[in-house]
Formats: C-alpha cells, structure tokens, sequence
C-alpha cells in the first residue's frame, strides 16, 4: 500500500508516516515514556502516567521528574543526565520509583539525549522491574535454601544428559566428594572414577540397568578427596523421549556414613555386654538361632555351658558397684583363656556367662565337661580386685542338642537350670541337664506362685509347741511355728517352701507376718494371766535388714507386748558371715529385753569365738544331737560337750527334738537345762497352749528329783544272793537301793533313777562292770563308780582307773565296816561335786545378771552423758544467742539478784556500772523496778540514759531448772522517742 501512488500523495514520502501516527505510537506502546527538558516534562505517555498514579496534566504541569525518583536514587538520576549531557552513551540502570502515594516501584531506567523541534531534551523510557526482581530474590532464596538442605542433609545431586555423557553437578554433590563447586558440565567417567575400584563396575552395571520412569535405590562406597571413603545412598531416575530413549537421568546421592557408624555402634551396643567386653545375651541369642536354623545342614551338634559365679553380690556389698565391675571383667578375662575359636563366651549379666561350642571337638558330653571343668581351674587362682584378694567359686551347667530343631530360648533355659542344679550340690561344680530339673524348676516356679497367693490369701497359720524347764518342770514359753493351710501342699513341701521363700525373698513379708500374729497371740496370754514368752524364728534375709530393729519394736508397741514375752531365733548358719550389723542389731533387741536363741547349733560351722561376742542367752541343741541311754558313748560325749561349752560361756541350753523319755534322762543327767519336742507335746494351736501350761506335772517325778538331795545307789551283780546281802547291809545307812543283775539293766536303772553311787561286780553275762562304768562314765559323769569283785583283771582294772572310769576297787569277800566307809565316802565326795557344780551354776548366773545390769548402768550412764552434752550445747547456744540479741536482756534468779547482763543491756549504764551480782531493788532506776516487779509481759515505755526504750519482763519457765525472770530492752523508733519524752 505503501507503493500506492495515492497513497504517497496523501501521506507523503515512503519512509515517512504522519505526525499523528507516531503520537499514537509513542501513545498505545506498551512502555513508560517521557520526553523532558530540564527539570519540566514535554511529554508522558498513558503508561508512564498509570505506573505512578498521576494524571499526564499533572505531571505535564510544571512537575520535576525527579519527583518520579525516591530520594536516596535522585544523586544517581542527576549523574545519569550529566554523562548524557558530556556525551557519554546511556546504558540502562535500576532506581526506586516513588507513586503517587507514596508507596515505591522498581523500575528500570533508559535514557537518550537527542534533539527535537530544534531542542535538546532527553527521552526517557521506564519498565516495571518489580515482579522480576521479586522473582530473582525468590528463585535466588530458593536456591540458597535448596543449597543450604542439601549442605544439612548431606545431600547432593546431579543431572546427566545421556546423549552428550556430561553431568551438571549441584553444590551439594561437590561436597559431598570434597571438590570445590562448579557450574561447568563434567564427563559420566568423573563419577565412576571416584568409586572404590572393587565397587565400580558393580555399581555402574546397576546404573545402566535402571529403567525409564523407575526410582532406582541402593547403598554403595565412594571414595571422598582426602582419600577416605563414605557410604552414600544413591537414588536414581531415568527420563525418556516420546520414543521411549533414554535421554536424561537425575542422580540424588545422600551422605549416610554417619548414619552408617551411629548403626553400627548401636549393633555393637546392642550386642555387647559394657562391662566386659562380651557378647552380650542378645548376640548369643542371635549367634544360636543362627546355628539351629542353618546347623542342621551342616550336622552340627551345640553344647552351650552357663556359668554362675557366687561371690558377685558379697564383693558388691563390700567394694561397691566399681568392685563389682571389675570382679566381671576378670572373670571374663579368665574364661576366655580356656575357650577357643569358634567357641562363644557372652556374659549374659548378674555373674551370668555362657559358654557356645558348636564344633565337633567340644559338643559332645564328654568334651564339654572337660571344658566346663577347665573353665573352672582357670578360675581357681585367687582375683586381685584392688587390694582386695577374692577366690572365685562357680557352677557350670551344661545342655546338648542336635543343632536342627532346637529353640534358642529353651537350650539357654535347660542350660541355666543346670547351672543352679550345680549350685545346689557344692562350690566348683559341672552337671548336664536332665529332664526332672525342668519338673523341679517348674514345682519351685509353681511353689513361689503358690506362696505369694498364700500371703494374699491368709493361708497361713501359726502352731506352738511348748519349752519345758528341766529344773522345775514347768512350761516356760513356746515356739511359733509356721503353718500352710493349702491341700495341696504335702508333708516334703512344707519343709520346701521355707527354703522357697528364703531364695525369693518372699521369707520378709512372711517372717514379719509371723512376728507380728505371734507377738498379738502373746499379748492374748497374757491378759489371760499366763505370762508365756514367745519364741520366733528370723531368717537370714530378716536379720540382714537394717532397719530390723525398728520393725521389731513397731511390731510390740502394736501388740502392747512386753518384750521380755518375746524371744528370737537365729540359726547357726547366719552365723557363717561375721557381720558387724549382726552383732549390733542383735545387741540393740536384747537391750529391748527380748531374750536371743541360737538354733540348731552344731549343724554349721560357726567361729566360737565370734560366738562368744554375740549377745545370746540360749544355745538350742539341734535334735541330731539328742540321744539316749542306747547311744555310743562318742555321740553322748558330744552332746554333753556341747552343754558344758554352752555353760561355760554362761549360755542356757535348749535341747530340742526330744522323743523319749531315755533322751530326756539323758538331758537331765548332763544338766541341760531346757527342752521342747513331742515326748513333752507336739506343735499345738493357740487355744490349747493355756490348759496345757496350767496343768503342770509334765516331768516325771523321778526325773524331776535328779535335782534335789536325795543319796540313792546302784548295785550290779549277777548273783542275788550278793545282791540281798548287799541291800541289807546299805539299807540301815538311810541309802535309797537299786539292784541290777547286768550291765544293760545298769543302764535301764541309770535313765529311771536318780543315781550317786555305782558299785558292780566284774565278772557278769553280757557286759564286764569296767565295760559297765566306762559306758556309765560317758552318759552320767557325775556318778561315782566302784567294783566289787572276787577277780582281778589288773590290766583291765588299771586301764579303767587310769581313764576315770573306776573310783576304787573293792574285792570281795568284803568287811562290812569297810565296805560302809567306803561307800559313804564316795557319797561324800558326789555330793562336794554336786555342791561345786550348784556354786557354779550360781556363780554363771550370777555373772549373767552381773553382765546385765553392768550393760544397763553402762548404757545409762551413756544416755547420761549424751544428755549432759546435749544440755551443755544448748547452754552455749542459748547463751551465744542472748549474747547477739540485737537488744538489752537482763536476767534475774529466783532471789531478785541480777544474774545475766548481755552487751547491749551493759553499755545502757555508766562505765564502770556493772551490775551482775547487785540485787534488783539496788540496781534498777524507778522505771525498770516497776518493769520487775510487775513482771507481767506487758511492754512498757522507760527511759534509760535518756533514750526511751520498750521493756517488759516475764518470769521463765518453771519447769525447767532455769527459773527466775528475764527483762528485754528494745528502743523505740525516733518518732516514738519524741512521743516518748516528758
């Protein structure tokens, strides 16, 4: 059209287009413009005038363009100009707009100096920067915070294109190889050649193997700059083009090596026993599910030995948790010496370890046994734990099975149940497992089970069987003896579950039950008038608590029960550990008055000199011990030993378990001097202790009068006729006469009567008289024994004379005369022995009650002292207090005279004016005499050296010894001191 003739005559030139074309123009383009000259605008397009709100008349009426500038940017703008006014060629800039508003736009800025209509002015042009530079400071924060969680999370990635084999690389995945970051492409090999070289082809095969549209995922090495490695997790995705090529891949690879480590040091955590070292019991679990599941391919067989230790919880108790830890950590060190690879040692905690051999050398019964005894000979040499020296005992039990079908759990089980079947038969000792120890742990299980329902139940009740004193025959307390009311528990269990309970613990609560229905049952005797102490047994575990004797003595304020109607028991095996607690605990209960019994003594192995210390008033002779007439004289001498040791420790002797009445003489005979057992009455219950203690007549008379005077004799001989004539002869010397014609009716005569005086022929059926009085010798000591014979053994005789056993040897025939010296100087000398014997005795007690009441005045005296000490403290303190009372005190005594003056209340009065000792009428001035003699504790006001004070004086305390009056001394505020004043 431009061509068209017409058209160039109405429009002018070809390269020309009409004014009012280009004002539109300049007009519809889509961009800021103005045209200005100085500091006034020629021209504003629509744009221009919309982007900061003024209208073009305003703007092309007189307005400065620089007004379009915020005025930080106006020093800028004006440079901008001077350059286009030198010359210099324009370039584009950014400012701060500043609307109409006042609100501010970026906007980008381009400006040309040029001349138009014969003028220079400049064409300025403007763009909207605002939401692009917005977009920059978002994308740009968008990449520092993509930078900065690839950087915390150890994250890099990178971008392949699979048709040109170059990667671009993020900053995060240049860390994570320790390369500094660049934005230049790297080749694919500058991956794979930071690849451990084991690994690269492995892992580049799994690169090329990854599908398109897949998320391939795995964990590999890579081998950072400083020359270590690190373990990655490295993801995968692989894009393709319509075709289905592959063409670009995103790797992502995350630094994992910490995660990795912290892993690994909870496996070893979760496997390792801390204090030793060890496989602990997970790993050996594991470690044996492995063998059972995969052994059997391999026919394998496994032994797995369990080892208990027995000294754990005494060096705890004695070196603390540290001693402990370091008794652990030798003993693993010693087993390990005597296991070999491929065997395990775990410890599986509380002195438990565990022994695993799976090889074909030591699964066997045989070989095992050998290695569980070789463990034990490791652990023979004593331990140094610090200073301290501990020999080290243990149990080993051992369980075999065919690796293939065996639970894990219940070999671990069978062993340890062997090692505490091993622990019940002695230190040091190895036992395989059999089936009846699981039917024995599965009763002990069931018997614990069954106890703790008993103590929720009431299931337990309390019998008690009598005490007799031998010297008086009467009933002088009884013993609580526990009882289980379940049916199902047989006569073999009853004796059972004591011992159950002392291994569970469950003996505390059980011993603190019986102490506590035994102590309310005395309590019920007594207010019947039947004053019967109470005896109960303490187990170990009971005497072991610390604060045993708080519980014993909250137990008899509960049952308002004298202590002295209370006895307890201990057994000689707590004896076996020499415990200073034990000693003292038991020194504070019989301070109480409670009487202290040792039970069962003989059957352990406690140190008598210890024993000596301990504060026990009864010894009780365990009924092993108790024999009769028909015993060997080896047994009766022991018995008799143990009595005569017990009373030379001024001990009381209980004899219990006595059944028959042979044994009873056989007590009585050797001065024990109480006992208990079913031929005096068996356990009975509550309501029937009373009438039988009331009845009384519970010890044969004939027994009962061993301990009068009363002379009575024994004749032996096989013949009659010497028998009669002897009788006749004796009968008129007032002599009470037994007769026997055999060494065995000796005997007999001896347990049924009273016997001093023993005389007996040699030569009788049966039984010799020497062999007669030497078994008279050991069961009635105190006799005197003669022989009257018509034959002379000598060497017999002498042997007999020399042991003790004959007194003198008379022959027969015999002259009466002489016969009658003899035998009454042999009565005599019983009876000087029977009076040493009473002296004695009386002496011990008298010792006994000595020691008593030394220990009394001993601790009163103590408790004196301490009193004294506590009032001298306070005394101090109440004085230092008054001393630094921040006023005047002043004490008066019961007789007006001034006693105690603090600091203050002295430098009240003149110099020289000290008025301790002056009598208060003298002393005080009107005002504080009416304060004295009042003595009311009201506050008064007073002058002193002209200040005015607030007194007030109140008598002390007439309970205590301190008695008389005390005045205090406060001054009064300035304002009150103006009231104050006449």
């Amino acid at each position: 059209m431009a061509d068209d003739p017409a058209w160039r005559a109405a429009n002018g030139p070809r390269d020309a287009l009409p004014d009012h074309i280009y004002r539109h123009l300049v007009e519809q383009a889509q961009v800021a413009l103005f045209i200005a000259q100085g500091n006034r605008f020629l021209f504003v397009n629509p744009q221009l005038a919309a982007l900061f709100g003024f209208s073009r008349e305003e703007m092309l009426d007189g307005m400065d363009p620089l007004n379009l500038c915020a005025p930080e940017h106006r020093h800028r703008v004006r440079t901008q100009i001077g350059q286009r006014v030198e010359g210099v060629r324009g370039h584009a800039y950014e400012i701060e707009g500043l609307r109409k508003d006042g609100s501010r736009v970026s906007v980008q800025v381009w400006g040309v100096r040029t001349t138009l209509l014969g003028r220079t002015v400049d064409l300025v042009t403007m763009h909207d920067v605002g939401n692009v530079k917005q977009s920059a400071v978002l994308a740009e924060r968008r990449a520092q915070l993509m930078s900065n969680a690839e950087e915390l999370a150890r994250i890099g990635s990178a971008e392949a294109d699979l048709l040109t084999g170059t990667m671009t690389l993020s900053a995060g995945m240049c860390s994570i190889f320790g390369e500094p970051p660049s934005d230049l492409a790297v080749p694919r090999e500058w991956f794979y050649s930071r690849l451990p070289t084991t690994e690269r082809h492995y892992i580049e095969a799994l690169c090329d193997e990854v599908a398109p549209g897949e998320t391939f995922e795995f964990q590999h090495r890579i081998r950072h700059a400083d020359g270590g490695l690190r373990t990655v997790l490295h993801r995968r995705l692989v894009e393709a083009d319509e075709q289905g090529r592959a063409i670009r891949s995103v790797m992502l690879l995350q630094d994992v090596s910490d995660q990795k480590a912290a892993e690994q040091r909870l496996d070893r955590l979760a496997n390792t026993d801390q204090i030793t070292g060890l496989p602990n019991r997970h790993a050996l679990m594991d470690r044996l599910e492995s063998l059972v599941r995969h052994g059997g391919r391999e026919q394998q067989d496994i032994a797995l030995l369990g080892l208990r230790i027995d000294q754990l919880e005494l060096v705890t108790e004695s070196l603390g948790y540290a001693g402990s830890d370091m008794l652990l950590a030798a003993v693993a060190a010693r087993v390990q010496e005597a296991v070999t690879p491929p065997q395990l040692l775990a410890h599986l905690g509380s002195g438990e370890y565990a022994v695993l051999a799976h090889n074909e050398d030591a699964a066997t019964a045989q070989t095992a046994a050998e290695l569980g005894h070789r463990i034990l000979e490791r652990l023979a040499a004593p331990l140094s734990i610090g200073d301290t020296e501990v020999k080290v005992t243990g149990a080993i039990g051992i369980a075999l099975c065919a690796a293939e079908g065996q639970a894990p759990d219940k070999l671990l089980h069978q062993a340890q149940a062997a090692a505490y079947h091993a622990r019940e038969r002695g230190a040091n000792q190895v036992c395989h497992y059999s089936a009846d120890m699981h039917a024995k742990a599965a009763s002990r299980l069931a018997m614990e089970a069954a106890l703790r329902r008993a103590l929720e139940h009431d299931e337990f009740h309390l019998v008690y069987q009598p005490k007799l004193d031998l010297g008086s025959g009467d009933v002088i307390g009884v013993e609580a003896l526990l009882r289980w009311n379940a049916p199902e528990v047989t006569a073999a269990s009853r004796v059972e579950f004591i011992r159950v309970a002392e291994e569970t613990g469950l003996i505390l609560p059980i011993g603190e039950w019986v102490l506590r229905r035994a102590c309310a049952q005395a309590a019920a005797w007594k207010r019947q008038g039947l004053a019967l102490r109470v005896a109960v047994n303490l187990s170990p575990l009971q005497v072991q608590q610390p604060d045993i004797v708080r519980r014993v003595q909250a137990i008899l304020r509960e049952a308002a029960l004298e202590p002295a109607l209370l006895g307890l028991e201990i057994t000689e095996h707590a004896l076996n550990e020499e415990s200073a607690h034990l000693a003292r605990a038991l020194g504070e209960l019989k301070s109480l008055g409670i009487e202290i019994a040792l039970d069962d003594f003989g059957t352990g192995r406690s140190n008598l000199s210890y024993l000596r210390t301990l504060p026990i008033d009864v010894i009780k002779i365990d009924r092993s011990f108790v024999h009769d007439v028909t015993a060997a004289p080896q047994d009766v001498s022991i018995t008799r030993a143990i009595i005569t040791m017990a009373h030379s420790l001024q001990r009381r002797v209980l004899a219990e378990g006595v059944e028959s009445e042979g044994q009873l003489a056989l007590l009585v005979a050797n001065h024990c001097d109480q006992m208990q057992g079913r031929y005096l009455s068996p356990p009975v219950a509550a309501d029937e202790v009373a009438p039988f203690a009331q009845r009384g007549g519970h010890l044969p008379a004939h027994l009962l009068q061993r301990h009068q005077r009363q002379r009575t004799l024994l004749l032996v001989d096989d013949e009659d006729n010497i028998l009669s004539a002897l009788r006749r002869l004796l009968r008129r010397d007032g002599y009470r006469v037994v007769t026997a014609s055999s060494g065995e009716q000796g005997l007999q005569a001896l347990a049924e009567h009273p016997v001093d005086v023993i005389v007996t022929d040699q030569r009788m059926p049966g039984m010799t008289g020497v062999e007669f009085l030497r078994r008279a010798k050991e069961l009635y000591p105190d006799t005197i024994r003669m022989v009257l014979s018509g034959y002379t053994e000598l060497q017999s005789i002498t042997d007999a004379v020399n042991e003790g056993a004959i007194y003198k040897f008379l022959t027969k025939p015999w002259d009466d005369e002489r016969l009658r010296g003899h035998i009454a100087e042999a009565f005599a000398l019983q009876e000087m022995a029977e009076e040493n014997k009473r002296l004695g005795s009386a002496v011990i007690v008298a010792n006994q009650e000595l020691s008593q009441v030394n220990a009394q005045l001993q601790k009163l005296l103590a408790s004196q002292q301490a009193q004294i000490s506590r009032e001298e403290t306070h005394l101090v303190v109440a004085r230092e207090l008054l001393e630094n009372v921040p006023a005047a005190v002043i004490g008066f005594d019961l007789d007006g005279m001034v006693a105690f003056m603090n600091a203050e209340a002295q430098a009240l009065f003149p110099p020289g004016g000290n008025l301790l000792g002056c009598d208060a009428q003298d002393a005080l001035d009107p005002d504080l005499l009416r304060v004295w003699r009042a003595c009311d504790g009201l506050q008064r006001a007073v002058q002193v050296g002209g200040r005015m004070f607030h007194a007030v004086c109140r008598a002390m305390d007439s309970t205590t010894q301190a008695q008389g009056r005390l005045m205090l001394l406060t001054p009064a505020f300035a304002a009150e001191q103006e009231e104050l004043a006449p």
